[in-house]
């Protein structure tokens, strides 16, 4: 990726409506168990992606699934993609040991996310 602003997309979220007959499925396609496993998120770590599985994603407004771009400077990405067309859906929040979530949509309504590790 030279020359890009990103780091890549290495998470992407899904929502979900039976949380354990999702993590069944997901654990039998990567072929390992959950790092992380709670009633609220269930998170695998699989050659350097995070895939987690959302239940209740429909309180979130979650549809679909949500590929997140990392970034080193997420407010300053918002304002680049906000300033090309993109609209802004979910303000910079703090979900947990630094980490900055946001999320956007493109011109065609596609929800996108971006991930700022501090």
């Amino acid at each position: 990726m030279s020359g890009s602003t990103t780091q890549g997309v290495k998470t992407i979220l899904h929502p979900v409506t039976d949380l354990a007959k999702a993590k069944a499925v997901y654990t039998a396609l990567l072929g390992m168990e959950p790092q992380a496993d709670s009633p609220y998120y269930v998170g695998f770590e699989a050659e350097g992606q995070q895939i987690g599985l959302v239940p209740n994603a429909e309180q979130q407004h979650m549809t679909s699934p949500v590929a997140y771009w990392h970034v080193a400077d997420i407010k300053a990405k918002l304002a680049e993609v906000t300033a090309a067309g993109g609209t802004l859906k979910e303000s910079p929040r703090d979900v947990g040991s630094g980490r900055l979530v946001a999320t956007f949509t493109d011109t065609d309504g596609n929800e996108l996310g971006l991930i700022q590790d501090r």
